[in-house]
């Protein structure tokens, strides 16, 4: 019998958060689990609207990027590190650096700039976030790092 003075039980909240744990963990199944004829995440039209759309959403930002270095050479460096992590995961959801046939602007000036980044990346982590709640398992998984990736260069940028 567990009593409330119990310290050696189980928390409340570690038995409520176990429904939580339990349904995050039941996306997390990997190809062994899945049942004979389940279809993987590019053969799902699902998977693949949503690898398309996380592609292009990390173009979009790359050409951000590009117009803060572009108006802002003195942040450049700054940028170029999380610029670069931004080019690998759109080649992770299998899109190609492409020139954006109209570049955004920057604001003029350059603390606007970072912060305007930083918000765009914070977006993007949230929509992703939310985004791989219908993704496929691996989907899912590169989604969900990817959205860690974009919130740690929201800390990033606003370090200054």
């Amino acid at each position: 019998m567990i009593s409330a003075t119990n310290p050696a039980g189980p928390r409340r909240r570690a038995l409520l958060a176990m429904p939580a744990a339990a349904a995050l963990l039941g996306g997390c199944t990997g190809p062994a689990v899945r049942s004979v004829g389940a279809t993987t995440p590019a053969a799902s039209p699902s998977g693949a609207a949503l690898r398309a759309t996380a592609g292009r959403d990390s173009v979009r930002l790359l050409a951000l990027y590009d117009a803060a270095t572009a108006a802002h050479p003195a942040i450049a460096r700054r940028l170029e590190p999380l610029r670069a992590e931004v080019a690998r995961h759109a080649q992770a959801f299998g899109a190609q650096e492409q020139p954006v046939s109209a570049s955004p602007e920057a604001p003029t000036a350059a603390a606007q700039t970072v912060a305007a980044l930083a918000a765009a990346e914070q977006a993007l982590a949230d929509a992703r976030t939310t985004a791989l709640l219908d993704a496929p398992p691996e989907l899912a998984r590169l989604l969900a790092s990817v959205a860690a990736a974009g919130a740690a260069h929201v800390l990033l940028l606003k370090e200054g």
